[in-house]
């Protein structure tokens, strides 16, 4: 049961992070391009947290929290020069 519901969301994560890319390449405005890397990166942080929880390791969780830290700096930076045209 454990491994069935493991597998099904590792194939939706896979399938979210395709739509995705695909989304990232084909926006034509900045901000969609920065929702749709934020987006991302929280799947791909998803995917870390998915794959150590069944290796069960703690060093991909701590990657996972290491990438989710930088994509919110990250965000907000992308966020702040798109609106404002100036970091901080």
């Amino acid at each position: 049961m454990h491994e069935t519901v493991f597998y099904l969301a590792a194939l939706w994560m896979t399938v979210l992070a395709a739509v995705l890319v695909a989304t990232v390449i084909n926006v034509r405005s900045t901000a969609g391009r920065i929702l749709a890397l934020d987006t991302l990166t929280l799947v791909l942080v998803a995917l870390l947290a998915l794959y150590g929880a069944a290796v069960r390791s703690p060093y991909y969780l701590d990657a996972a929290l290491i990438l989710a830290l930088l994509a919110f700096v990250g965000t907000v930076a992308a966020a702040l020069y798109h609106g404002e045209r100036k970091i901080f």
